[in-house]
C-alpha cells in the first residue's frame, strides 16, 4: 500500500514538473517574441467594411434569345416580292414545294378563315407590327387559315393601294406562310389576301 502511495505522489510530482517546464517554455518564447518585435499597440478602429469582389454580371441568355428571335421574325420594306408572285388574275404565292393544288383550294375556301386583321387606316410601319404581331399570335394558337385585310387604296393618293405591295412583301418573308390568295369577292376580293399557315408542332 505504502509502495503504491509512492509511485503516484512520484507520478504527479513528475506531471506538475512538466507543466512547470512548458509554462517556462511558453514564457521564454513570448518574452523572445517581445524583444524582437518591440512595443506593440492595437491598432485603432477605420470603420470600413471590407467587401467580396463584385460577382460577374449575368449574361443576359434570355435577352440574347429574344433578341434573336425578333431578328428572325422581322420584316422588311425592302423585299421585291414581285418576282415570287405568281402572275395570273389574281397574284398568289405558295412557298416551293407547295402544290398549286393547295393554292387553287385556299382559293376556293377549303379552309375555313379562323381569324383576320383589318390593317385599314394604319400607317405602314403600324402595319408591319400588327402583322407580325397577328401571325405570330395566330401560329401560336395553332390556327391555319387567316385574312389580311389591307384595303383596295380607295382613299389613298392616287387611288393605289399602298399596303397591298407591302403586305404581300412581308406575308412572303414570313416562313410560317405556306401560301396566300387574292380573297374572293365576298371576303373582300382585291382588298385582302387569305393566308395558309404552317400547321403548329
Amino acid at each position: 500500500m505504502r509502495l503504491h502511495l509512492e509511485r503516484e505522489e512520484k507520478r504527479r510530482a513528475e506531471q506538475a514538473a512538466e507543466r512547470a517546464e512548458t509554462l517556462r517554455r511558453l514564457e521564454a518564447e513570448r518574452s523572445l517574441f517581445e524583444r524582437a518585435a518591440g512595443k506593440v499597440a492595437r491598432l485603432p478602429a477605420h470603420g470600413r467594411v471590407h467587401h467580396l469582389p463584385e460577382p460577374p454580371a449575368p449574361i443576359p441568355v434570355q435577352r440574347q434569345l429574344d433578341d434573336q428571335r425578333v431578328l428572325k421574325e422581322a420584316i422588311s420594306d425592302e423585299f421585291d416580292a414581285s418576282t415570287l408572285l405568281e402572275v395570273d388574275d389574281a397574284l398568289s404565292f405558295r412557298r416551293p414545294g407547295i402544290g398549286i393544288d393547295v393554292a387553287r383550294k385556299l382559293r376556293r375556301g377549303h379552309w375555313s378563315i379562323q381569324s383576320e386583321i383589318d390593317l385599314h387606316g394604319l400607317r405602314r410601319e403600324e402595319a408591319r407590327e400588327a402583322l407580325a404581331e397577328f401571325l405570330r399570335n395566330a401560329v401560336r394558337d395553332g390556327l391555319r387559315c387567316v385574312r389580311v385585310v389591307h384595303g383596295k387604296g380607295l382613299g389613298s393618293p392616287g387611288k393605289t393601294p399602298v399596303l397591298k405591295g407591302k403586305v404581300h412583301s412581308w406575308l412572303i418573308q414570313k416562313e410560317q406562310v405556306l401560301a396566300f390568295v387574292q380573297a374572293r369577292g365576298d371576303e373582300g376580293g382585291a382588298g385582302a389576301v387569305v393566308v395558309l399557315l404552317k400547321p403548329s408542332p
